[in-house]
């Protein structure tokens, strides 16, 4: 076929009809809306495909957009919510009410932060000073769920008889249940909290439970009632972030109940670390509130909850011990 023309395509011989650029792209099965063109070194106008005639020995470069980079998924879940002991909330984020300079301050970090459930600790009233203001005037436990914890209490009696009393003053049957080893670590005695984790379950309560990082721990507690487990980050105000990702993750790999990071975290990206490991929420208090602007700092956990979770969700990417490239080395000019 004597009429046909010899040319070069993508570095690759090849003969075609004589006609235009645009001829040869649609030969190609190719949309010339959508491709570059570069004929002989010179840029083709896209407007002007269908008015250049090709010619015998041309040397054109078609190229279009590919992925240099990962897709961006779409939202996984439009109402990504999580449920404990049959109650559904939106926000993975829990706060706590301590260390705050006033009750003003501790509402609208809460606020920023997008909480549901805060953390509250059972003492005495100030009987010298009845008319004091109070957390519940601050933040209304009919808008956010209240979660009695038993902080500073050192024996299971302790915290029962604490949270005998949250129930008592309150109602509360959702309750956060600590029992602390010693003063210096704060780290839990785990047979205590077991211990009492089996008298309150008897009792009613539904006990979300602050533990070690210990995956068999975790199980022991929700054999014996546990509605959740929150094994710590790192210490009780340390701020140190994850220190044992392995085992937070055998934990959230083992357990049929939420699982959520219960103390350590510093930062936000503490809190996203937590959330890509596949736990269903973080608590925190010390990193909101010791911030040097515990407002911002509220929203910067509310967003890097947020993004830890989506990232979770979405699967990361595997690991690799050498380079592997965005964009493909196939199809150089």
């Amino acid at each position: 076929m004597t009429d046909q023309l010899s040319l070069t395509v993508n570095g690759e011989p090849r003969r075609t009809a004589p006609g235009t650029v645009a001829d040869l792209v649609r030969s190609l099965e190719l949309d010339p809306a959508k491709v570059a063109v570069e004929r002989n070194g010179l840029i083709v106008p896209r407007s002007t495909l269908g008015d250049v005639a090709l010619a015998d020995g041309d040397v054109l470069e078609i190229v279009h957009f590919v992925g240099g980079g990962d897709h961006q998924p779409q939202d996984a879940l439009a109402q990504d919510t999580w449920t404990v002991a049959g109650r559904t909330f939106r926000s993975r984020l829990i706060v706590g009410t301590g260390k705050y300079k006033d009750f003003a301050e501790n509402a609208a970090a809460v606020a920023a932060s997008g909480a549901e459930i805060v953390t509250v600790a059972v003492r005495r009233v100030n009987v010298s000073d009845p008319k004091a203001p109070m957390l519940t005037d601050f933040i209304d436990p009919k808008q956010i769920t209240y979660l009695p914890n038993t902080a500073g209490c050192f024996t299971a009696e302790d915290a029962i008889r604490t949270l005998r009393l949250a129930r008592e003053a309150g109602g509360w049957d959702l309750v956060k249940l600590e029992v602390l080893g010693e003063a210096r670590t704060l780290y839990p005695n785990m047979v205590e909290t077991i211990r009492a984790t089996e008298v309150l379950a008897k009792e009613g309560f539904l006990p979300m439970v602050y533990c070690t990082d210990d995956p068999i721990a975790a199980k022991q507690l929700e054999d014996a009632g546990a509605v959740a487990v929150m094994p710590l980050g790192a210490p009780i105000g340390s701020g140190l972030g994850i220190q044992n990702r392995v085992t937070i993750r055998l934990i959230v790999e083992g357990a049929k109940v939420p699982v959520l990071v219960d103390a350590g975290v510093g930062t936000a990206s503490d809190a996203a670390v937590a959330m890509e490991l596949g736990c269903d929420g973080v608590l925190m208090n010390t990193a909101i509130a010791e911030a040097k602007d515990p407002i911002r700092m509220a929203r910067a956990m509310k967003l890097a909850v947020e993004a830890g979770r989506d990232a979770y969700l979405s699967g990361r990417m595997a690991t690799r011990k050498y380079a592997d490239p965005s964009s493909p080395l196939a199809g150089l000019i």
